[in-house]
């Protein structure tokens, strides 16, 4: 989604309203844990100042991610509000904030802006609804084991006595002649 700047001037008084659908592929490239994006349901009110715009804006949409525990497909719905400030005025800085942008050039940008704040909203982790039932036999030299599971074994297991120091054991069974 691209705005020029001369535009703006028919919505100086009633500000601009924006219902649109934007593709945000660009995202999969970005993070390689997206692995698919619907089209952003983008809604927003922008007003304008003398240099710059103010957008409130709303974004919905769903990602596809992998589940953390059996690499699965997951949707994960999200729904974003944010304000953003796009500022063109020589003297703008955006120290300190995060939901300031200098626009360069006639034209504002939103895509990245828009990619950014779909970024912040991904977990670190999603799992597919009863992939807490997962289970996996293992393969070639190794094994999937539950912490419970480990945790039974470790306790059922008695302490093996590494072969190499069996006759340090031996020793100190002997009593002292």
């Amino acid at each position: 989604m691209k705005w020029a700047i001369h535009q703006f001037a028919k919505y100086r008084h009633d500000g601009m309203i924006v219902d649109e659908f934007v593709n945000l592929n660009n995202m999969i490239k970005r993070n390689p844990d997206v692995r698919d994006i619907s089209p952003v349901h983008v809604k927003a009110h922008c007003t304008f100042g003398a240099a710059q715009i103010t957008c409130r804006f709303e974004l919905s949409g769903t990602l596809i991610l992998p589940c953390a525990r059996t690499w699965d497909d997951v949707e994960y719905p999200f729904e974003i509000q944010s304000d953003e400030i796009f500022s063109w005025s020589e003297n703008a800085s955006a120290d300190g904030y995060d939901n300031f942008h200098i626009v360069e050039g006639d034209v504002v940008h939103v895509d990245p802006v828009l990619e950014e704040l779909v970024l912040l909203e991904i977990p670190l982790q999603v799992f597919k609804e009863g992939s807490d039932q997962f289970r996996h036999e293992g393969g070639k030299d190794w094994s999937y084991t539950t912490d419970e599971e480990l945790t039974d074994k470790q306790k059922n297991d008695e302490p093996k006595l590494d072969p190499r120091l069996a006759n340090l054991a031996k020793y100190f069974d002997r009593t002292d002649e």
